[in-house]
């Protein structure tokens, strides 16, 4: 009994050991606020001093994890919170609105994201010896899991590349390799599994976000997305909102209006030119859809972000 509580201790004080070390790494690489971008393909970091407004952008596949103070991630009407002690993963390009739920200048929000590569995940499933998912039902595509050791130490050599860069071409691949791998061993291993096999019902509905991101502003007929997805238009439509959380016209709607906030602000487009580029037909449609959505009018929401010099990241 003793050595068994001697060995639970131990592996809680390494765990405890490494994330100071993610938040003494984190301190020294984001000196600025805002998004960083390091020589590791995928990997940024990111600092806020302060707690901002919600924003709404578009979560790519990843892994993301916080270092200091806490975040908030709406998903549909599905909420995802996580801090030092838990890390997000996303299997599917989703729109999300993100809240910061703590910062301050003495304790600034510090976190990380590691994009996740679709392609390394279907080689895993193919190269190991992890269960099929073919037929299994669909999950959600984001979910949160508690921090493990052996996942943040792997992430931890990721980082300390950035001491070697000229070691970056040869070693990052297969340190990033090793943590696709221990997410796919792990309790979210369902939903990455179900994006990396062709015939899965995540696989197809993946196909079928990757033409929405592509082709959002023509119109949405379901049943060609049902056949692209080779499935009925119900179950393309229930597995779609089974892992995305919001149905293909939500899943649409939504990128029609962040890329119009996008280009009022990065091309300084009126709102009813933004509304013609990105499908809609009618101003007054747009606007309310706008309003409903950012909680107020493109006109007004254009001249705050303007003035704020403010821009929807990944944050």
């Amino acid at each position: 009994m003793d050595t068994e509580r001697n060995i639970i201790f131990q592996k809680k004080d390494e765990l405890e050991t490494a994330k100071r070390g993610l938040l003494e790494r984190l301190q020294r690489w984001t000196v600025k606020q805002g998004m960083i971008k390091t020589a590791v393909e995928g990997l940024s970091f990111v600092r806020h001093d302060s707690i901002g407004t919600q924003t709404l952008y578009m979560q790519e596949p990843s892994i993301c994890m916080v270092a200091q103070q806490s975040k908030r991630l709406l998903l549909g009407a599905e909420c995802f919170e996580y801090d030092a002690n838990h890390y997000l993963i996303t299997a599917l390009d989703v729109p999300v609105i993100a809240e910061i739920t703590g910062a301050s200048k003495e304790k600034p929000y510090l976190g990380l994201t590691l994009k996740i590569d679709r392609t390394v995940i279907t080689q895993l499933m193919a190269d190991s010896s992890l269960p099929p998912v073919d037929h299994s039902p669909a999950v959600p595509v984001m979910t949160v899991s508690e921090l493990s050791f052996a996942l943040l130490s792997s992430l931890l050599r990721l980082i300390d590349l950035l001491e070697e860069p000229e070691s970056i071409p040869v070693l990052a691949p297969a340190i990033k390799r090793e943590i696709f791998y221990r997410l796919l061993i792990n309790e979210q291993g369902p939903h990455l599994r179900q994006i990396g096999i062709t015939g899965s019902y995540g696989y197809q509905i993946g196909l079928a976000v990757d033409w929405l991101k592509k082709n959002f502003a023509v119109s949405l007929h379901m049943e060609d997305l049902a056949k692209l997805c080779n499935m009925s238009v119900s179950a393309f439509h229930h597995n779609f909102k089974a892992l995305t959380a919001m149905s293909p016209l939500q899943y649409q709607k939504i990128l029609r209006l962040q890329t119009a906030r996008n280009l009022m602000l990065g091309e300084h487009c009126e709102a009813a030119e933004a509304a013609f580029k990105v499908g809609y037909e009618s101003p007054s449609q747009f606007s309310r859809e706008y309003s409903r959505l950012f909680k107020t009018t493109p006109a007004h929401d254009k001249k705050n972000m303007l003035k704020s010099g403010k821009s929807e990241k990944n944050v």
